[in-house]
């Protein structure tokens, strides 16, 4: 009996020695559903995060939400509950992500969000300052496109986004910074990520006549508002959020999408960026493993999800200075950890985190570009 307790007792200190020696990370993804040309270059991308980091080895858990908000919830409490995970990367959506935050917080679990809206992260309070944003901020990509307007004479323009949180964010920035700019907006539409036609918000933007359009969408659907506008006619200027750096957006929209213009990451336009920009190299990096293992380039969206995996890197062995892996208090520390980082070059950009912000992205994470003959080129800002 007592040979039988000891054993048990032997076993579970083993077991409970080797979780603290593994740092254990939920992933999930948008593979499937309308959000895919999102999702699967971020699922592919967790192929090539670090396997170990410090002493700890890592152990992924990589799920697919298939774009539904209800199965992010279900997935991100299986990888609290059952799974006990250190954090979450993910989700792909930013509906999702929204979805997501009460269970993070109540959890206690850092949650790196891939995703757009810059809601995950701002305001900040108790629920969003466990969760730390991988994409740049929309006022940030925003203010370079508001000044492309500007210097292209530009007087009203016209919005048409996603009627959920990506494209109500994108609105709520908008909509002030053109109006301190002198520019007047003259139609305002909204539509769903899994509509097949926009022709109804199309047709009041036509006859509203503005000079530029900017369309507040990610993924594939960012395609249907130009490729609409322009086959019945629209001439004017076309503006993309971050949402359209995929290459489905090129592929799917055609010639009716040349011309556009956008903010984006670095990466679109790697060629032409200065050797000095500091995330130049990365980025390359990123491109050329992406490449070796799956034969073909990653759209930036992948790249989010890189550096979610380069901020852990450095978050990490901090948090493990102050406890163990499977413990709130690693946890709690991990949170600290990464709100404390300065100067973190991603393929992205250069992050730098503080407690009112969770995002650190400044102007090295963007770069101007329009779409010329099917390639994104780079503008001068």
């Amino acid at each position: 009996m007592k040979r039988s307790l000891l054993l048990a007792l032997a076993a579970a200190a083993t077991a409970l020695a080797a979780h603290a020696e593994t740092l254990r990370i939920g992933v999930i993804t948008s593979a499937s559903g309308p959000t895919a040309a999102v999702g699967i270059p971020q699922r592919n991308s967790a192929a090539l995060l670090p396997k170990k980091i410090g002493a700890l080895d890592v152990e992924y858990t990589v799920y697919d939400d298939a774009s539904d908000s209800t199965q992010t919830v279900t997935l991100v409490k299986k990888l609290l509950s059952e799974q006990k995970v250190d954090a979450i990367i993910g989700p792909s959506g930013s509906p999702n992500a929204m979805a997501a935050l009460q269970f993070v917080a109540e959890a206690r679990t850092p949650l790196l969000a891939p995703v757009g809206t810059t809601a995950v992260v701002l305001p900040m309070d108790e629920q969003k300052k466990w969760v730390f944003k991988t994409t740049q901020n929309d006022s940030l990509i925003c203010e370079a496109l508001v000044a492309h307007m500007v210097r292209k004479g530009i007087k009203t323009v016209a919005f048409i986004g996603f009627g959920d949180a990506y494209g109500e964010s994108w609105h709520r920035v908008f909509v002030p910074m053109i109006e301190k700019a002198g520019i007047r907006l003259v139609a305002d539409e909204r539509y769903q990520r899994t509509d097949q036609s926009v022709l109804g918000q199309a047709t009041k933007i036509l006859a509203a006549r503005p000079d530029a359009v900017l369309v507040g969408a990610a993924g594939g659907p960012t395609v249907l508002p130009q490729t609409t506008l322009v086959e019945h006619g629209y001439k004017g200027q076309v503006y993309q959020t971050h949402g359209a750096a995929t290459p489905d957006f090129v592929r799917l929209g055609g010639k009716a999408v040349d011309g556009a213009v956008m903010a984006a990451s670095l990466m679109l336009v790697l060629g032409e960026v200065p050797d000095d920009n500091p995330s130049k190299k990365l980025a390359q990096d990123y491109i050329a493993a992406y490449e070796k293992l799956y034969g073909s380039r990653p759209a930036t969206f992948g790249a989010n999800v890189y550096d979610a995996g380069l901020l852990l890197q450095r978050a990490v062995p901090e948090a493990a200075k102050k406890a163990q892996p499977g413990t709130e208090a690693f946890r709690v520390a991990l949170r600290d950890a990464l709100e404390g980082l300065r100067e973190v070059v991603g393929t992205q950009g250069v992050y730098t985190m503080t407690p009112a912000d969770h995002s650190g992205f400044d102007k090295r994470g963007r770069e101007l570009m329009q779409l010329q003959g099917g390639t994104w080129r780079r503008i001068n800002q």
